[in-house]
């Protein structure tokens, strides 16, 4: 018999680590597990200032949350650690940020959070506290494969899917971790936490870049690499020089408030070129692309990612966190791998996730993704 976490153990002689981050979701997570009789236990990560987060709402694992989540594990009578990991979400997460924005990319801080720090660092230290699993309150849907190996699956709630961000969880992370909220909609844990009689059951749910406390993310990287942005030109993708600009960390593909140009036609950020510190602009019909290169891979598909080849494999591809997956082809090449969409999509911008699906199904598994490095935009001349 397996418990409902899928392990052949009564829950009381099942040692789970929480996540738990100070949110509704997380909270919910425990005092679900500690009602179904398992040996839970409560962690929560210190990963940047508290000062600067501690009366903000959206935030995350600082300042007021961390008293939240602590709040919650007396409440439903389980142990609660505080662990500092803001040397290594510096390292792991803010100066990756920022650096990829001085390289013209677009990041996703929330995917490298989750790949280095809670499931590589806080589940090593699961493990030595001798937990079983590592629980979390993500969207995603983990499901048990005929082999015993552990699948990730979109979440029933489409509005709250999770799944883009956490396309870089390696299989054997997937063995240890549990997503108990993959099924359920939103209102019902919402419903659940006031079940409980929990403190943070109408909390609002954390912002996607939880680290900018205050003003503009362009605000933070000013701060960590003063002088570091450099100031340019904004060329049209046909070569003339429209103006000028103050650095590209302002600037994100597919971006067309804010430029500071008045030229008779509505113009898109198409590219940021950080060699010569150039914006390039266009039309609307500048951005469509249908090839995109991907690297630092993450596969989790059940044929290895080496016998797809050049003759591909028929998927479905989310571009962006605010898309449905589309069909597109997965090539296998000697030069890396590349992925043909069917259809144009505007905006892919290199620092995004390329997140492939086995479909374009609601509940469709996730077979893994990478980092778009480059994209081929059609009718794009070169600029002069």
């Amino acid at each position: 018999m397996l418990n409902s976490l899928g392990l052949p153990k009564d829950p009381s002689q099942t040692r789970v680590v929480v996540a738990m981050s100070g949110g509704v979701d997380s909270s919910v997570v425990a005092a679900l597990l500690k009602r179904e009789g398992y040996d839970v236990l409560g962690i929560t990560l210190q990963l940047y200032d508290q000062g600067e987060a501690a009366h903000r709402k959206g935030a995350c694992c600082a300042g007021q949350d961390i008293y939240d989540a602590r709040r919650v594990a007396e409440a439903i009578g389980i142990p609660h650690y505080v662990l500092d990991y803001e040397a290594r979400f510096r390292e792991a997460v803010i100066d990756r940020f920022t650096q990829s924005y001085l390289n013209g990319e677009t990041p996703i801080p929330c995917v490298e959070c989750n790949r280095s720090i809670k499931f590589r660092d806080l589940l090593e230290t699961a493990k030595d506290l001798g937990a079983d699993i590592l629980a979390t309150g993500h969207y995603v849907a983990s499901r048990r494969l005929p082999d015993g190996r552990r699948a990730l699956h979109r979440a029933a709630d489409p509005d709250r899917d999770q799944s883009y961000f956490l396309y870089a969880t390696t299989a054997e992370q997937l063995d240890l971790l549990r997503f108990p909220l993959g099924e359920l909609p939103k209102d019902d844990t919402r419903a659940l936490a006031r079940e409980f009689g929990l403190t943070v059951a109408d909390k609002a749910d954390s912002q996607d870049i939880c680290f900018v406390t205050q003003g503009r993310y362009s605000d933070i990287i000013e701060r960590l690499k003063p002088g570091a942005a450099q100031g340019g030109e904004i060329v049209h993708v046909d070569g003339r020089v429209l103006g000028r600009h103050e650095g590209i960390i302002h600037y994100t593909v597919g971006q067309r408030r804010g430029l500071g140009l008045s030229v008779g036609e509505p113009l898109y950020v198409v590219r940021l070129d950080a060699a010569s510190a150039r914006v390039v602009v266009g039309p609307k019909e500048a951005l469509a692309t249908r090839q995109i290169r991907i690297t630092d891979i993450n596969w989790l598909g059940d044929k290895p990612l080496e016998a797809i080849g050049e003759a591909g494999m028929e998927i479905a591809v989310r571009v962006r966190s605010t898309r449905e997956p589309r069909p597109a082809l997965l090539r296998v090449t000697p030069a890396g791998a590349i992925v043909e969409l069917f259809s144009a999509e505007d905006g892919v911008s290199p620092g995004q996730a390329c997140v492939i699906y086995e479909s374009d199904d609601p509940r469709a598994r996730v077979l893994g993704g990478g980092t778009i490095a480059r994209s081929q935009a059609e009718a794009t001349p070169a600029a002069a």
